[in-house]
């Protein structure tokens, strides 16, 4: 296989096309080309708008063609591929895996397709009853702690955007993404630079996973929450465990901690435990919001509007003079700012969409780089600490029930308190109180993101626009400590394997998700005596 880059459609082009124009790269017939399949599909909008295509094609005399092309875009392709373990026998006691988000799901596929019939044990319930749960919250306020935008099956990527792409490379991405594909996940994230399902056909995913899970023996525990450890010296024996019929013990050598970053009592109790953990760096700040029709003029200019474009996104990110970072942070074109608390009189935002991304509006997190010397505290658990004083702060400014503090840009830099909306209308459920957020946020981060949006407006235009809507507070961007781990990816009490956005060691479904398979190799090399790498 030859792979071809930099084939570009214009948007009046149809897909027919791509043979012949790279044909006409390899300098050979149309018809000489065996087979031709798309790698790779993203928009360029740097100089006009079209679609550029990563190609694979397959010839004859390969070697041939790539000397007599003599092009840069065309190579060799190498066709790499992740090999899952091969099959084991069941362990007498069967591998645990702690919670369902992306890491935990994707450790307990591999584990379960290895014939290992791990235990699987989420806090909060299945999808199904998770949606329902959530769409109470939103409506009226009503807040189940265990079943929410953050815990239950899918963890806290099942309300959001459903992002798939990450700047690591790494084998295991691929199978990840053909297992969402043969569960219901739409076949375009396979080719698209920048791929996504949104919510609803993660839903439909996650759905489908399960059932595999089930089929391959793994058993799979809703309502089950991780509330000790028990060990001798400095082995796993068991872990204490709080499900609908009160506490048990489950016998454990093995366990994966993919407890996703916003599970604050189980760090506390794991700390308690002993286990080695570190204070990490994270990023607060707020949602902006924007109307899509605006940013889409701004990126896409007078082509705005055409058929074939999507709804645009952005990235943007800037360092203030005194080297503090201000970034933007899972964009969600035609989505909606969402409620995403887990604790009582704790207001938390975070962004949502649906697949076809076609809401009034687009969202994006704004925040500011915060160290562990901005928490006010010392310890592993002091960001927890700092996390909640802001939500608390945000809770009290929207007058309760959940209800968030919101400012239009043009209040904010001029700081002064909104009294309502412009042209933007904030999407935010259950509802929003027009407030001064520089008497919500502490002043390090109001004056951050005082000077960046100026900053950003000047790389896109419209970004710092007087009706855009500031909605507080954003603190669940990543987790605010480090469960450690050494080379065999087990902490300091052996046999219990942190990994995933909780553990400090990704960001994003398909990292998280690559991370948990990670640890299901050690878990699986570990149970045949081989040796973790």
């Amino acid at each position: 296989m030859l792979q071809v880059e930099r084939i570009a459609l214009a948007l009046d082009e149809d897909g027919s096309l791509l043979r012949g124009k790279a044909a006409a790269v390899l300098r050979i017939d149309p018809g000489a080309i065996a087979e031709l399949r798309v790698l790779r599909r993203a928009l360029d909008a740097r100089e006009g708008v079209r679609f550029v295509y990563t190609l694979q094609v397959r010839v004859k005399n390969e070697a041939q063609v790539l000397r007599r092309c003599r092009s840069r875009f065309v190579t060799a392709a190498k066709i790499e591929a992740y090999r899952p373990p091969a099959p084991a026998a069941a362990p007498d006691v069967p591998p645990v895996v702690v919670g369902a988000g992306p890491a935990g799901l994707f450790c307990a596929l591999v584990l379960a397709r290895a014939g290992a019939k791990p235990v699987l044990l989420e806090r909060g319930w299945n999808v199904e009853r998770r949606k329902d749960d959530v769409e109470r919250f939103w409506a009226r306020g009503v807040l189940d702690e265990n079943s929410n935008v953050q815990f239950g099956e899918g963890g806290a990527g099942a309300f959001s955007d459903g992002k798939l792409n990450t700047g690591t490379r790494d084998l295991r991405h691929r199978f990840i993404l053909e297992a969402l594909v043969s569960h219901g996940a739409p076949e375009s994230i396979l080719t698209d630079a920048k791929p996504h399902m949104g919510t609803d056909y993660l839903h439909r995913a996650l759905v489908s996973l399960r059932r595999e899970l089930e089929e391959l023996g793994c058993d799979i525990r809703f309502g089950h929450r991780l509330a000790g450890l028990e060990r001798e010296g400095d082995r796993l024996t068991g872990l204490h465990v709080m499900g609908p019929e009160g506490p048990c013990r489950l016998p454990a050598e093995r366990a994966v901690l993919a407890l996703g970053n916003s599970a604050r009592d189980t760090f506390e109790r794991l700390f308690q435990s002993g286990v080695a953990m570190e204070a990490k760096p994270l990023a607060v700040g707020v949602r902006i919001e924007h109307l899509q029709a605006d940013i889409d003029a701004a990126q896409y200019r007078t082509l705005a509007g055409h058929p074939r474009l999507p709804a645009s996104s952005y990235k943007l990110s800037c360092h203030l003079p005194e080297g503090r970072g201000v970034f933007s942070f899972c964009v969600c074109p035609g989505g909606s700012v969402v409620a995403a608390a887990s604790e009582a009189e704790g207001a938390v935002t975070n962004g949502m969409s649906l697949y076809a991304r076609d809401g009034v509006n687009i969202n994006g997190g704004l925040l500011v780089g915060v160290t562990p010397a901005d928490f006010g505290g010392a310890g592993p658990l002091a960001g927890i600490a700092f996390q909640r004083a802001l939500e608390r702060r945000a809770f009290l400014a929207g007058g309760g029930g959940f209800f968030a503090p919101v400012q239009r840009v043009e209040d904010f830099l001029a700081r002064r308190a909104s009294a309502g909306p412009g042209r933007v209308l904030p999407t935010y459920r259950p509802g929003v109180r027009w407030t001064n957020l520089w008497e919500v946020l502490p002043d390090f981060i109001a004056e951050a993101l005082a000077q960046a949006l100026p900053v950003l407006d000047g790389r896109l235009r419209g970004y710092a626009a007087p009706d855009a809507v500031l909605t507080a507070v954003e603190t669940r961007s990543s987790c605010p400590l480090r469960i450690l781990r050494d080379g065999t990816g087990q902490a300091n009490i052996r046999g219990l394997f942190p990994c995933g956005e909780g553990a400090g060691y990704a960001g994003g479904i398909l990292s998280a998700a690559a991370d948990g398979i990670r640890a299901a190799e050690q878990v699986l090399a570990m149970m045949e005596g081989r040796d973790v790498v």
